[in-house]
């Protein structure tokens, strides 16, 4: 097994044991809220322009109002959380933190004060742009590759930061997909990947196109 093919494993497992925890905590704290009538969800959810409610900005994702509410945003949230760590819990970490500021700040700046913001959707739209666009800026075509895919299968969640549904954050939707645009750029991969490892002469020799890009991607991962 390659080095490269054992880290990803790795990362891989890392990324499962995350996104399954993550989700117990969520459906934990789902149970205590059910209990105690959603008063977390509107005591720790983001009302707009209260310098007091920034640190819910934090506590925002972990709520919701309702079953149909957390059961909605749970399985994308566990699939587009797993394929943005899978190859590396440091910047998924990093991603993490600024999808859920930059969506709990866009609902904080924006929405109208009397309306409370709660669940994990914000994320969700984070994730899927990071996911998206990741690859593309890496220059890794194994992750572009899924990028495409996620883009096409759920290229309808962009219906989702339009101010058109009742009762959606559109607001935090929109935040959290714009965090997601910006940690794929700023957290992207900014080594040579043509030429790494390589001696000079031999990466000049090397014939180029992606198909070869392709083949070395699948190479460094033992397939």
């Amino acid at each position: 097994m390659s080095p490269r093919l054992a880290r990803v494993l790795r990362d891989s497992r890392a990324a499962l044991f995350t996104m399954v925890g993550v989700l117990a905590v969520i459906w934990a704290v789902q149970v205590a809220n059910w209990l105690d009538d959603y008063r977390l969800s509107y005591e720790y959810g983001v009302s707009s322009g209260r310098l007091d409610e920034l640190p819910d900005l934090l506590t925002m994702p972990l709520l919701h109002f309702g079953w149909d509410h957390i059961e909605a945003n749970s399985w994308p949230l566990f699939a587009f959380g797993f394929l943005a760590a899978y190859r590396g819990m440091k910047r998924f970490l990093l991603a993490t933190a600024l999808i859920v500021v930059s969506s709990g700040l866009t609902v904080w700046f924006f929405e109208r004060p009397d309306v409370v913001t709660a669940g994990a959707s914000g994320v969700v739209y984070g994730y899927f742009g990071y996911v998206v666009l990741r690859g593309i800026f890496d220059r890794n075509l194994v992750d572009t590759a899924i990028g495409v895919v996620v883009a096409a299968l759920y290229s309808y969640l962009l219906l989702g930061v339009l101010p058109s549904a009742e009762g959606v954050s559109w607001l935090g939707h929109l935040g959290g997909l714009a965090g997601g645009l910006a940690g794929a750029w700023l957290l992207r991969d900014r080594g040579d990947r043509g030429t790494r490892g390589e001696h000079p002469a031999k990466a000049a020799a090397s014939p180029a196109g992606p198909g070869t890009a392709l083949l070395k991607e699948l190479d460094d991962l033992g397939i």
